[in-house]
């Protein structure tokens, strides 16, 4: 694998929040602390877009590869044109706006905020379509399905039917989730746990076939006792199917191979945390933000960068790391 870094002129001047990469192209998507909103077209290493603004920006996502969502601090939801550069405000939350999701099947962009309120923005009506009550932790969508982590539970909401969950699990352990990220090919999902644990989900809870199991990121330190280190992202890769990475707030990046509950690959350790991650369309590529979470006070200060991780085959790797682990 081999990778380089992000260069900006006017380098990103906080914390980063979120990084995605577009539908259907190598452009990256940035929102972070410093107010602005950039677009970084990975394959000719130049900044498309910088859309400064007032409020912090806690989440971003695609509606599509000219239109993105932000959430920010003052709660407001806003919609902004790449193309065109224009921005208004969709709809806002009573307190801070923390993440986002778009669904391209019900035309919705679906939020949650400190308010303890999940809203559902209808965009062709103009108006919130419904909303639930929630202390939300983290969202991910996959068609229809919105698993939406609360406490040490995952709740699974059906757009079609928001009057109640359809599912509800939760760890086998008493521990907040910090994040969670949907199977993108059947229904299952991963999260990533304040303690860095990782519970995975492989399958619908009624296949006793598959119970899902747990693991931790990372080894047991020098001193035989386990990281417990918050684990802030989990994205599946396009390119193979079940395949996922993890990031920490120590800076770790893995990939694990879900059915063979193996690692793939591991990165050398980023200098920061590891804010968010984000694959390419094809999976080729490998987005990590490492930067300050303001997880912990004595958090060191140094400029969030982001770098970009190509991956070949993630098929191979495993192949490699099984070879080398028999000799």
């Amino acid at each position: 694998m081999k990778g380089f870094r992000l260069e900006f002129e006017k380098p990103i001047a906080d914390a980063i929040s979120r990084i995605r990469f577009a539908p259907h192209s190598n452009n990256l998507l940035i929102s972070s602390w410093d107010s602005s909103l950039r677009l970084y077209d990975v394959d000719s290493s130049q900044l498309r877009l910088e859309s400064p603004g007032e409020p912090p920006l806690l989440d971003c996502c695609f509606q599509n590869d000219a239109v993105v969502f932000t959430a920010a601090s003052d709660g407001f939801i806003r919609r902004c044109d790449l193309h065109l550069g224009i921005n208004d405000a969709v709809g806002n939350h009573e307190d801070i706006a923390t993440c986002l999701q778009f669904s391209e099947e019900t035309s919705q962009v679906v939020t949650a905020g400190l308010d303890k309120k999940i809203m559902f923005w209808d965009i062709r009506m103009g108006r919130a379509s419904g909303n639930l009550d929630a202390d939300v932790a983290s969202m991910s969508l996959s068609g229809y399905d919105l698993l939406v982590a609360v406490g040490a539970s995952v709740n699974m909401y059906d757009l079609r039917y928001l009057g109640r969950s359809v599912q509800s699990s939760e760890l086998r352990m008493d521990v907040q989730i910090k994040c969670v990220s949907s199977n993108p090919y059947s229904r299952g999902h991963v999260v990533g746990s304040i303690d860095g644990r990782v519970a995975v989900e492989i399958s619908h809870p009624s296949d006793s076939n598959n119970p899902g199991y747990m693991f931790r990121c990372h080894p047991k330190s020098k001193d035989g006792r386990h990281h417990l280190v918050p684990v802030n992202d989990v994205v599946f890769s396009p390119l193979s199917r079940g395949a996922f990475v993890t990031g920490d707030n120590e800076g770790h990046v893995a990939a694990w191979d879900a059915q063979s509950r193996r690692r793939l690959f591991e990165l050398p350790r980023f200098s920061n945390s590891v804010a968010s991650l984000s694959y390419n369309h094809g999976g080729q590529l490998l987005a990590v933000a490492s930067s300050c979470t303001y997880q912990e006070a004595t958090a060191i200060e140094e400029p969030p960068q982001i770098f970009i991780i190509r991956i070949d085959d993630i098929q191979q790797q495993s192949a490699c790391v099984g070879s080398s682990s028999r000799h």
